[in-house]
């Protein structure tokens, strides 16, 4: 009875054992199966942040790109508005130049004309002189 006691203790102690590490074994894959499904979920998570942390990224580079594009545009409607004002004054100075030179010149032909008129009026002054003393 004893032994038979004993065989039914060894028997329950082995099938303890075995169904212990079955247990264990079905534990180590169940941890196994855990960890992949946690890795690829981190893999999944830290692709969404890189493509998120790359879409901003791309986001502020072209709002920089924005505000450059504005700055130069300012910067060239300034450039534009600064030589026009420079050219109408170099415009208006040319202007005032040459019409002085024209005033000028208008006055030199003024005054050779009348001195021409006086030397022509002398002339024909002494010619009727002349004549009258003839007569």
């Amino acid at each position: 009875h004893e032994r038979e006691h004993d065989r039914e203790i060894s028997e329950l102690a082995a099938k303890h054992a075995e169904e212990m590490e079955k247990l264990r074994a079905e534990l180590k894959k169940e941890q196994r199966h855990l960890l992949d499904e946690l890795q690829q979920q981190m893999a999944a998570t830290h692709r969404a942040e890189h493509e998120q942390a790359q879409l901003q990224s791309q986001t502020l580079h072209s709002l920089e790109l924005e505000a450059l594009r504005l700055t130069l545009n300012n910067m060239h409607t300034s450039q534009l508005e600064l030589t026009q004002s420079n050219l109408r004054k170099e415009k208006e100075t040319a202007l005032m130049e040459l019409r002085e030179m024209l005033n000028d010149k208008r006055a030199q032909e003024v005054a050779i004309l009348q001195s021409r008129h006086q030397l022509e009026w002398e002339k024909i002054k002494e010619q009727c002189l002349q004549e009258k003393e003839d007569l």
